[in-house]
């Protein structure tokens, strides 16, 4: 630890670029290599890491891989309730010294963190992710890389953002100022399969502002989720700081969230789990010493709408990949199309149908795949019940509908026609690759809307595709629709949300809105303290309305 003797400026911040894997490219070459070598080395042992060493409690379930699920990619240790306790004494024993380290310190340890992600790990962590995760190069891509780097980066930055806030003006003889400290206690993190880069920022976040945390990552996530506490480690989170706990989620969740020192749940999953989670924080809150803090980012049942004004193409390209892109298994993935009648019967029912068709599902370690398997049976089983629900329904399928799980979990894309803009799949989630259609008439625009508002207790993203000429189809939808989304795009697919470009996060039944990618979500993570300092002393106690 070194004392702060200087005011640093971190440096200028950029997201990671992209890289294409494009034929016979070298990134593409080095990718497929480090596929190979971890299909050759699996299975491995991930153990609970407490206070930096690993501690293997013999109780061992498997993460398998969705593509071929006979075989799985880890053997994870499961925390116990001794291993839970000792990982929160010992993060509160991290955390004066975490928290006392100057910030300058924090902040090369994120970012070089940053550097082992887009660099010397990149194409394992990717290769974690295929094989564990079941997504395709580009989407780990854009994931395990990139966003990973960026929630990093541009996370240091807004820090030093936050930091920089300050009383504007100061009276004479005195000096007011702000410490933006740490959340007294401990942070739970609990991430998801979907996302490897959330599986570090969730614990990332509160991290980087001097908290511990406890993170439980997903089953379906654990052997990416070990790579990134490794990288952690290596670039310097001291031992104790970040406690990487995999185990069942209702043992290690809820003996977290009893303890007193429980101080905030950072959370991205399911809705149903973040409902029960705030009921379950609420019933315990005489037992706490602060008001735990709950950020939660949950489900959606995004839209997009497609005017009558728009381009026929764009639309078409821009739902297909929202809709499909990682087997649909994202909170902003399209769910519900509302097609104007005119664009449905010029163009865009034809062309939806045969850029759907041209989708190859298989294996993502198979480049040629655009979809690969969703995460896991009861995913499966999921999807396939709601399109039956659909058929029960009325429903008209398009297309696909069909699936096989005989070696992996592999869901044809599927396109529901619907009569009926309330029906099952246009309400409820689904987390799969499945979209349902409702055509609108021309002339009902306006009360589409209000039905779009009104069917989904989610306000995750939303699209509009239209034409910018149509500027007051775009204001029209806008002011309609504003509470509908955390996000809203226009001309562009739902999915696929930057970190410090567009801030994303959704309301409603969709989470708290509080906005990862920008630095909003540091402000739940720290508690504030105002100072005032006096130079110069009293004379006196009266004042002049005193005197006679």
């Amino acid at each position: 630890m070194t004392a702060q003797l200087a005011a640093f400026k971190v440096p200028d911040t950029e997201n990671e670029p992209l890289i294409a894997y494009a034929p016979g490219s070298p990134e593409r070459a080095a990718l497929r290599a480090a596929l190979a070598q971890m299909e050759q080395e699996l299975p491995f042992e991930v153990p609970v890491i407490i206070n930096g060493e690993p501690v293997k409690t013999g109780k061992l379930a498997k993460q398998l891989i969705p593509s071929d699920h006979a075989r799985h990619i880890c053997t994870y240790h499961e925390a116990d309730e001794a291993t839970v306790a000792r990982a929160i004494d010992g993060a509160l024993a991290a955390k004066a010294g975490w928290e006392a380290m100057p910030w300058g310190d924090r902040a090369a340890i994120f970012l070089k963190a940053a550097d082992l992600v887009s660099k010397k790990y990149r194409y394992k962590l990717m290769a974690a992710t295929i094989l564990g995760q079941g997504k395709n190069a580009w989407q780990a891509e854009i994931d395990a890389a990139a966003e990973l780097a960026d929630f990093f980066r541009f996370g240091v930055k807004y820090v030093e953002e936050l930091y920089a806030q300050q009383p504007p003006r100061n009276s004479r003889g005195g000096w007011n100022r702000v410490e933006y400290r740490p959340l007294e206690g401990f942070v739970l993190a609990v991430s998801p399969f979907n996302f490897t880069a959330i599986g570090g920022n969730l614990p990332g976040t509160p991290a980087l502002l001097g908290n511990v945390v406890l993170w439980k990552p997903s089953p379906a996530a654990t052997y990416s989720n070990y790579i990134i506490h490794q990288i952690l480690t290596e670039a310097g989170v001291p031992p104790g700081v970040i406690q990487f706990v995999p185990g069942p989620p209702p043992e290690v969740v809820a003996q977290a969230i009893a303890h007193r020192e429980f101080a905030a749940l950072h959370f991205t999953g399911s809705t149903f789990v973040f409902r029960k989670l705030w009921k379950d924080i609420a019933t315990n809150i005489d037992n706490y010493k602060n008001y735990p803090r709950i950020v939660g980012e949950t489900g959606g049942k995004n839209f997009h709408v497609i005017h009558k004004s728009a381009e026929i193409r764009n639309a078409v390209l821009q739902s297909v990949r929202s809709a499909f892109e990682y087997q649909g298994q994202k909170c902003s993935a399209l769910s519900r199309l509302y097609v104007s009648a005119s664009a449905w019967n010029s163009g865009f029912k034809d062309q939806f149908l045969v850029e759907t068709a041209k989708i190859k599902v298989g294996p993502p370690q198979d480049f040629a795949n655009f979809m690969g398997p969703v995460i896991g049976k009861p995913a499966f089983d999921k999807i396939i019940g709601y399109i039956q629900k659909a058929k029960d329904a009325g429903g008209e399928i398009l297309i696909g509908g069909s699936a096989d799980d005989s070696k992996g979990y592999f869901v044809q894309p599927t396109i529901i026609l619907t009569k009926d803009p309330e029906s099952v799949t246009m309400r409820e989630e689904i987390f799969g690759p499945v979209v349902t259609v409702y055509v609108y008439d021309d002339a009902d625009f306006d009360k589409t809307l209000d039905v779009i508002n009104r069917t989904s207790e989610y306000a995750s993203h939303r699209c509009h595709v239209s034409l910018l000429l149509s500027v007051q189809a775009l204001i029209q939808a806008t002011n309609k629709l504003r509470h509908a989304a955390g996000n809203v795009y226009y001309n562009e697919k739902c999915t696929g949300a930057v970190v410090g470009q567009q801030p994303f996060g959704g309301g409603r039944a969709s989470g708290t809105n509080d906005k990862a990618g920008s630095i909003a979500i540091f402000y739940r993570f720290v508690s504030a303290r105002s100072i005032k300092e006096n130079f110069v002393g009293l004379e006196e106690f009266g004042y002049p309305s005193n005197l006679s």
